[in-house]
């Protein structure tokens, strides 16, 4: 006999879970789409050195292209493989280097669905690494997501959990549409509850409350969501609640979900690495400025990286980014 009960509960049980971290999970998720699907290849440089050891020695040349610096020719050569029927995962390393592989990825992974009539598709996922505050200078330091979200066409994400970049990679992978995902390297040593097996997808275009409050709002992106939770815990002994949201996906933007936290709290500060002058949250406040105006009690803050380039220097470069105390401070001023 049958208990309905048990039945029930079991599937209403949350997903088994491992403790790994954010690279961990990353390359786990490589594995597993690999596995599921043999239209999967990855291509880019050095795979085995940032991470992908276990990729190189579960597959063979046919599914694993090692290829050499030429980041606009490999590129261009993914797109040519979407095309014909492969779903490539491109590791383009340092995010600098989307510079280089910007033409094939702008004007035709981007282009060709519209330029065709939608008798194209271009499934292919591009990922590449954000390196800052290692002493790595002006030409590898950069974070370029906001250009990219610039260009119709393209998906853009940007993880910071191990669930979610595992969740979120094997979404892309899934796509049929050309995806970039920006990886926080500050992000790859944290560790966190990730749901085994294949299934676990996070779907794109949707954001996460990462901490529930009511007295401000702060949208965190990529590597500030380590240092405005820091923060959040820090007003919580102050007797202040703050809301942090992840929008993980910065296009699609899922407006609905910060929209609804401005409205609760009345306050909004907006967080990046990312240059000040036309980046993500300069579009995220243009949006709210439009959509919840009426809701804020105190006049939109952001924090972000000035205009100038990375240097080399570990003294200057610190200075650069927000930390905790730079939230907590921009913070207390919207109080």
């Amino acid at each position: 006999m049958i208990d309905i009960d048990a039945t029930a509960n079991a599937l209403e049980a949350p997903p088994a879970t491992q403790r790994m971290s954010y690279l961990d999970a990353l390359v786990q998720a490589q594995l597993e789409e690999l596995d599921r699907d043999p239209s999967v290849i990855m291509m880019g440089e050095d795979i085995a050195v940032y991470g992908g050891g276990k990729l190189v020695e579960r597959f063979d040349e046919r599914r694993i292209w090692s290829m050499p610096i030429s980041e606009t020719s490999f590129t261009g050569m993914a797109v040519g493989a979407a095309i014909s029927g492969l779903r490539p995962i491109v590791d383009l390393t340092i995010s600098s280097f989307m510079y280089l592989a910007s033409d094939p990825i702008i004007n035709q992974a981007a282009k060709l669905r519209f330029m065709t009539g939608g008798q194209v598709r271009v499934p292919a996922v591009f990922r590449c690494c954000m390196y800052y505050n290692a002493s790595i200078a002006a030409q590898h330091s950069d974070r370029p997501y906001p250009m990219f979200m610039n260009v119709p066409g393209l998906k853009i994400l940007c993880p910071t959990t191990p669930a979610d970049i595992k969740g979120l990679l094997k979404s892309a992978v899934r796509d049929d549409d050309p995806v970039l995902i920006f990886e926080d390297t500050k992000l790859w040593p944290v560790k966190g509850e990730v749901p085994i097996g294949a299934d676990h997808l996070v779907p794109i275009g949707k954001a996460d409350i990462r901490r529930s409050g009511d007295d401000i709002t702060i949208v965190a992106i990529g590597g500030a969501m380590r240092p405005a939770l820091e923060a959040a815990e820090a007003l919580e002994a102050e007797g202040v609640s703050a809301e942090i949201v992840d929008p993980r996906t910065l296009k699609p933007l899922d407006l609905e979900t910060i929209i609804g936290s401005v409205r609760k709290t009345g306050r909004v500060l907006l967080v990046e690495n990312a240059h000040l002058t036309a980046g993500a949250t300069a579009e995220i406040a243009a949006l709210i400025g439009e959509h919840g105006f009426e809701s804020l009690r105190r006049p939109i803050r952001r924090l972000c990286a000035p205009d100038i380039h990375i240097p080399f220097s570990p003294a200057l470069e610190s200075q650069l980014f927000p930390d905790k105390d730079r939230i907590l401070a921009a913070a207390r001023a919207l109080l």
